[in-house]
C-alpha cells in the first residue's frame, strides 16, 4: 500500500513518520507546499486552489490514500476535495472532542492557526463537543512560521502556554500538525497541570480502517 501525507510544511513530516513506524509495510510519500506558507491565514478559495493540484498529482503516482496532515485545509476545504478525487482522504482536525470529554474542570485550550479558528467545521465542533465548556484560543498565529524557520521563540510558547494554564485549562489540543515539533516543549511547560493531545494516533487507527477497506 502507498500512503500519501500532504502538508503545507514540515508538519506533514512529523505525521508521515508516525505512519511508517506504525506500518513498516507501507510506502509512505510526503507533499509539501513551502512555497506558499503560511496556510493558516489563507481564504478557503486560496487553499483550494493550491491544494487541488497537488493531490492530483499524489493521487497519479498511486496513492492508495491521502491524510490531509494539515488542520487548515482539513477543516475548511475538506468537502470540497473529497468530491473532486475517488481516492480515499483522510482529515486531521483539533481534537476538541477528546478534549472537552476529558476535561475534569471544563476549560480547554485549542492550539490551531486563524482560519482553523474560524473555520465552520471547527466552530462546529465546538457547538457540539464543547458545549458547556471554556475552548481558549491562544495567539499562535506565528507558531508555524517560527517552526518552518527554525527559529522558535521559546519565549513566546512560554507566554502563550501559560496564559491558558493561567486561566485555569487542564487540557491542551495541538491543532497544527507544526505544533507537533514543539510537543515536547509544551509538554513540559503543562507538566503537572494540563495534558497535551494531538492527533497523530487517531490518524493512524483511521489509516489502518480504511486500508482495511480497501484490501
Amino acid at each position: 500500500m502507498k500512503i500519501g501525507v500532504f502538508d503545507s510544511g514540515v508538519g506533514g513530516r512529523s505525521v508521515a513518520r508516525a505512519i511508517g513506524r506504525a506500518l513498516p509495510d507501507a510506502v509512505v510519500v510526503t507533499r509539501e507546499d513551502r512555497q506558499n506558507l503560511p496556510y493558516g491565514t489563507k481564504t478557503p478559495e486560496q487553499l483550494l486552489v493550491l491544494v487541488e493540484p497537488i493531490l492530483s498529482g499524489m493521487a497519479a503516482e498511486g496513492c492508495d490514500l491521502i491524510v490531509i496532515a494539515c488542520n487548515t485545509v482539513s477543516t475548511t476545504i475538506i468537502r470540497e476535495l473529497r468530491a473532486k478525487f475517488t481516492v480515499p482522504l483522510i482529515a486531521v482536525e483539533p481534537m476538541v472532542k477528546p478534549a472537552a470529554g476529558s476535561s475534569k474542570v471544563g476549560i480547554i485550550a485549542v492550539c490551531a492557526t486563524p482560519t482553523t479558528l474560524a473555520s465552520r467545521r471547527y466552530n462546529s465542533l465546538k457547538r457540539r463537543f464543547a458545549y458547556g465548556v471554556e475552548v481558549l484560543e491562544p495567539d499562535c498565529s506565528d507558531w508555524a512560521t517560527m517552526i518552518e524557520a527554525n527559529q522558535i521563540d521559546h519565549d513566546v510558547i512560554a507566554k502563550r502556554i501559560t496564559e491558558v494554564l493561567d486561566k485555569g485549562a487542564d487540557v491542551i489540543v495541538l491543532g497544527c500538525t507544526h505544533y507537533h515539533w514543539i510537543e515536547a516543549e509544551i509538554v513540559a511547560l503543562a507538566k503537572g497541570r494540563a495534558k497535551v493531545l494531538q492527533p497523530e494516533p487517531a490518524i493512524i487507527n483511521q489509516v489502518k480502517r480504511v486500508l482495511g477497506q480497501l484490501t
